[in-house]
């Protein structure tokens, strides 16, 4: 665990607090690449995930934003109110499942609200590179779209403000950005939900792992069709027991009826902290963490499930 320091807190709109972390004792802080988040562990007992927007090449402060959530689960409302310069917070070292393919020649990056905090940093890593790229930020109003006018004069031209006023016919038209894909050409884009899927979809036709996006809010779920859940078994390959989840529950929900202790943050197959080793038994696998790789290997228990007729082995 990191032990970290408010050293600033600002007001970036009326809803998001720009929060500056800096190491407890002075020092410096281990790296982080761009596209990277910190799991706080806030005062009030909750931990929640914040993605950094500051340039990866500082290792003296960790950058933060935190939008007001009307009807949030505590952790938002605790750092409007509560949290104040100086206070203490503990996180792990930063970790990153939202990537920049930093070989790509040509970059699409779209925010759409707080989701431009890890954009920015993407910008700041590719404007370092000498890469090509264009940034795409979207926003209700001039008024709620963060960190604007630092944006404007780090990125010029390359950067592309939206304001829709609240209605989507006025927002970024995604399907003809991504109409044709430019030579080695990446797209990302963090935000609402509506924009994820717009997104996916308009570059449907791109090739598999050109289009990259990461969830501030909402679930897999919002963005992507799911099939009917189906209960399943899982057999616990250390403890010899077998397990029924049944199809109202998740893997998640069974394991820690049962005792296990699982580490958990999202809960919607973001965050990358419920992973647990799979070692037989074809897994549904509905996170956006694991690489095909990686989901030879594990699972995330909280969003993927058993494909239909399938007994999974964990290791567990």
């Amino acid at each position: 665990m990191l032990s970290l320091k408010v050293a600033h807190i600002e007001d970036a709109t009326p809803r998001i607090k720009r929060i500056e972390l800096v190491s407890a004792d002075g020092g410096t802080l281990p790296a982080f690449t761009a596209g990277a988040h910190i799991d706080l562990e806030l005062g009030n007992g909750e931990a929640r995930s914040y993605s950094l927007l500051n340039d990866p090449s500082e290792t003296n402060r960790y950058v933060i934003a935190v939008l007001r959530e009307a009807n949030g689960r505590g952790g938002s409302a605790w750092i409007h109110d509560s949290l104040r310069e100086g206070d203490p917070l503990g996180s792990p070292a930063p970790i990153n499942h939202f990537r920049l393919s930093e070989d790509g020649e040509n970059h699409i990056l779209i925010a759409g609200g707080i989701g431009i905090t890890p954009i920015a940093s993407m910008a700041a890593r590719l404007k370092a590179l000498g890469k090509n790229y264009e940034l795409h930020y979207c926003a209700r109003s001039a008024e709620e779209a963060a960190f604007v006018n630092e944006l404007q004069s780090v990125h010029g031209d390359k950067l592309k403000l939206t304001l829709d006023g609240g209605d989507p016919s006025r927002g970024l038209d995604v399907t003809a950005l991504l109409a044709k894909r430019p030579s080695a050409g990446h797209a990302y884009v963090c935000g609402p939900a509506g924009l994820i899927r717009a997104v996916r979809e308009a570059g449907r036709e791109w090739p598999k792992g050109t289009v990259h996006y990461e969830l501030f809010k909402g679930s897999e779920e919002d963005i992507a069709l799911r099939k009917s859940d189906q209960p399943f078994d899982v057999v616990l390959n250390k403890s010899g027991r077998t397990l029924h989840v049944p199809a109202d529950l998740s893997l998640l929900d069974v394991l820690k009826a049962e005792g296990f202790k699982i580490k958990t943050l999202c809960k919607e197959g973001v965050c990358g902290t419920c992973i647990v080793g799979l070692i037989s038994g074809k897994a549904d696998h509905r996170d956006d963490v694991l690489s095909d790789d990686e989901r030879e290997e594990s699972m995330q228990v909280c969003v993927s499930r058993a494909m239909p007729g399938e007994t999974l082995v964990l290791d567990l």
